[in-house]
């Protein structure tokens, strides 16, 4: 649709006008603007929404309740296309409690079929349609109202060419015969994006390497009281508290509350009011059984020429996807096949299958890797010149 032609959805009548509309079609697309900086989880601000005829941006602000478009893309027979859906696929878990129908991700189809991986939606709509998106309105804080026309039209630019992109990339995805691997991959990128909402990933505070097992037990307790309390407070968790000072705690194991308050840093004024909660998360810590403390898994330790293989077959099977048209970054990454090398040759104890040696991407590299470790394949130099040098060709048998 042309530029200044679309609806401003800006009450709860005009949701249900144009959730009704939007029913009648099989697909849609929509994109959001959010402001994350200052709270526990990201503020909606804008809903972008594309179909055949229909072009609209819902403000939240005064329409908060979107209960019936969030169900709408649940409904069985309806694809759903999004860019980097990320925000976009966590609104629609944390609203309704289940996710689309049918999700299609532009930048995960784009690099199913392309080189580039994770691609921009400018660099995408430039290089396969030959247009330039919107810009300008890139600082903007979306929360200000009233939004200006110029600010409305960047927005809508994030949804316009989404359908285009959509059909022209499952045309793609057919012709290399791919269309299954999307459908796998969509269906893996949602259960990891689950797993990462519900989840609670204490292990990514920064600093835990070194700690003790005890130490990390203390962490843990630390990590998930201060989860909980930044989302009563609806703030960034590290607001509460640095993970610098959540380390230094742990390592301190001291649940006394003088202790605490001689750590540089604790002194801030509102810390009185929560240094008994501080206090109280490391004494759980403390008394978690032994047994029961993280980090006492057992692991093989692999030879030191994996980390070497590795790097060298990534690179190898690096260069091959390039010729194959698919993003070497999507496949996996050199410690991706340092996993599966480890998991080939016997190093590795867990159940899972490493990344590699699952779905379109065992299909992908899984042989190959094999016929090198056997002798069937072999990796040589080509042109030195070219920017994929290495080459692997089948070995005859003697």
């Amino acid at each position: 649709m042309p530029a200044g032609t679309y609806r401003h959805v800006t009450t709860d009548r005009d949701l249900d006008t144009l959730v009704d509309e939007l029913a009648a079609h099989p697909f849609l697309a929509f994109d959001t603007e959010f402001v994350s900086e200052n709270t526990y989880r990201s503020d909606l601000c804008l809903v972008q929404i594309a179909a055949p005829g229909i072009l609209a941006v819902i403000d939240t602000l005064e329409v908060p309740n979107l209960v019936p478009f969030w169900q709408l893309l649940a409904e069985e027979g309806r694809t759903t296309v999004v860019h980097a859906g990320r925000e976009e696929f966590g609104f629609i878990l944390h609203a309704i409690g289940t996710r689309p129908s049918s999700l299609f991700d532009i930048q995960v189809a784009s690099g199913l079929v392309d080189h580039d991986f994770p691609a921009g939606y400018a660099a995408i709509c430039r290089r396969m349609l030959g247009v330039n998106t919107a810009k300008g309105e890139t600082r903007t804080d979306w929360r200000q109202r009233p939004l200006s026309d110029a600010q409305l039209e960047y927005a809508l630019d994030d949804v316009r060419h989404l359908e285009r992109l959509w059909k022209l990339l499952e045309s793609k995805l057919a012709k290399l015969g791919r269309s299954e691997w999307m459908v796998e991959e969509m269906a893996s990128w949602q259960d990891d994006v689950t797993e990462s909402f519900e989840r609670k990933r204490w292990r990514r505070v920064s600093g835990l390497n070194g700690l003790s097992r005890r130490e990390l037990a203390v962490a843990r307790e630390l990590w998930h009281w201060r989860d909980r309390l930044a989302e009563q407070r609806n703030m960034p968790p590290k607001r509460v508290l640095r993970d610098d000072l959540l380390v230094e705690l742990a390592k301190r194991k001291s649940p006394e509350e003088r202790q605490i308050k001689a750590i540089r840093g604790m002194q801030r004024s509102d810390f009185k009011h929560i240094i008994g909660d501080i206090s109280a998360a490391i004494a759980t810590g403390l008394s978690v059984p032994d047994e029961a403390c993280p980090g006492g898994e057992r692991h093989r330790a692999p030879p030191p020429q994996l980390s070497m293989l590795g790097q060298f077959l990534a690179t190898a099977i690096a260069g091959l996807c390039r010729q194959m048209s698919i993003a070497p970054s999507l496949v996996g990454t050199a410690s991706d096949m340092r996993d599966l090398l480890a998991y080939k040759l016997g190093y590795r104890n867990e159940d899972e299958l490493p990344v590699l040696a699952r779905g379109w991407r065992a299909d992908l590299v899984g042989t190959i890797v094999d016929d090198l470790l056997e002798g069937r394949s072999a990796l040589r130099i080509g042109d030195p010149r070219s920017s994929d040098p290495l080459v692997i060709e089948s070995v005859r048998p003697r």
